[in-house]
């Protein structure tokens, strides 16, 4: 079918009104019908764009230089939040960040049912070899600084009989690098299992190998960053007066509840992903695959427990937080989709190093905007305050109306039915 087919049949086969669908189909197709069309070659059966906002969040001192965040969500206060949480340490000497490790790891999983010795044998011999099969797909990624950097034979038998893994280790250096990392990987599959067709330990044995399938994995340990805050204790006095060792250690234990309680740790790490995958949307990354990893590495213990940790050192409060991000600063959308385009020209066109940096304080400032809300006045009084034009919205609030509530509840709690209520009594 082409475009209109594919509208006229879905609106006609699951509306009740159809025309009304169709209309609103229409408005969220982008008048600009070359920008529309490469919007609509990204996925398959495309109908409409599915719009969030983009917000910025300035004031970010992230090691020394400036920066103003772009962030795409639909949630209230998290634009708020991150601004709040970047003027506060500003003027505190701002984000520090460091990268730990820029090392992504994909897999072949295969059945051996031989003798491990004979397994093992076999890969040393021919390791270089499987490496040198990829020379065609790494030529590029070499020139850049990248490509394959390991490759290790792991036995899994004690996990699923006759399990084995060969484990890539790989540098993409700006790339995400998904599909070099999987193109690389089935080529070293096809060649793994055509050597052993043809080696005599494998004949003389009679036992093939057989891969099950070759894939990169989301899980990125060894990709990882830090961003750190750290400021006197005495310049974390609020306004409301609590003084700043007060806050300091209230602050700490609030942290080490998520560290120790996880179902506190869920919620404090969706938190911090509220920045993480506001900044990720916005610059054309991949934010399930960057979701699935940073829980995975929280949970890399045993036990699901908070990416951030907070403690004094000496008369110094210090917030950090750790996060594996695999990133990508070329390639996939970034330099398709002009709002991602334009959102990296906003922060300096980064590399992925840069990135991996500047996201993770996106995160360690939605973290530390949470915490210090819920130790404070609690976290509905900024949340709700936000929210309101949300519900505003769904009562059809006029124009008038939403400037008279806007002044009510400056001094009033916010909630549905309180608004509600007011729109009744202010028509």
């Amino acid at each position: 079918m082409s475009k209109a087919e594919k509208i006229n049949w879905i609106t006609e086969m699951h509306f009740e009104e159809a025309t009304k669908a169709r209309e609103i189909l229409s408005i969220y197709n982008h008048p600009n019908e070359e920008v529309q069309q490469r919007h609509d070659e990204f996925i398959e059966n495309s109908i409409a764009n599915y719009y969030l906002p983009l917000g910025v969040a300035p004031n970010f001192i992230i090691n020394g230089e400036a920066y103003t965040l772009p962030m795409a969500i639909e949630e209230s206060s998290v634009v708020a939040a991150a601004c709040k949480a970047a003027k506060f340490w500003s003027s505190r000497g701002g984000f520090k960040t460091h990268i730990i490790g820029t090392q992504k790891i994909g897999q072949v999983h295969f059945l051996f049912h031989g003798k491990i010795a004979a397994l093992k044998s076999f890969f040393n011999a021919k390791k270089q070899d499987l490496i040198d099969s990829t020379a065609p797909l790494t030529a590029n990624m070499k020139k850049r600084g990248g490509g394959i950097i390991d490759i290790e034979l792991k036995d899994k038998t004690d996990l699923i009989e006759s399990y084995h893994q060969l484990h890539l280790t790989f540098d993409t250096v700006d790339s995400m690098g998904a599909n070099f990392i999987n193109s690389c990987l089935e080529q070293v599959a096809k060649t793994l299992q055509s050597m052993a067709e043809n080696d005599e330990v494998f004949l003389k044995e009679q036992h093939p190998i057989e891969v099950i399938m070759s894939i990169l994995s989301n899980f990125v340990p060894q990709c990882l960053v830090q961003a750190e805050v750290r400021c006197p204790v005495e310049q974390l006095k609020t306004s409301g007066g609590m003084s700043g060792m007060a806050f300091a250690q209230k602050f700490i234990q609030a942290v080490e509840i998520a560290q120790k309680e996880p179902y506190r740790a869920v919620t404090h790490n969706k938190g911090i992903m509220n920045g993480v995958d506001a900044v990720v949307i916005a610059t054309g990354n991949d934010f399930r695959a960057v979701e699935a990893g940073v829980h995975a590495y929280a949970a890399r213990s045993g036990n699901y427990s908070s990416l951030s940790h907070a403690f004094l050192e000496g008369t110094e409060f210090v917030f950090q937080l750790k996060l594996p991000l695999s990133l990508g600063t070329v390639g996939g959308l970034t330099q398709l989709h002009p709002m991602v385009k334009w959102s990296m020209e906003l922060l300096g066109k980064p590399n992925a190093k840069n990135l991996m940096e500047i996201i993770a304080v996106a995160g360690l400032a939605q973290n530390f905007a949470a915490v210090r809300s819920l130790i404070t006045s609690g976290i509905q009084k900024g949340h709700m305050k936000m929210h309101l034009f949300n519900i505003l919205n769904q009562n059809n609030a006029s124009d008038s109306q939403k400037e008279k509530a806007l002044e009510h509840f400056k001094d009033h709690t916010v909630s549905f039915s309180a608004v509600s209520d007011f729109l009744k009594s202010n028509p």
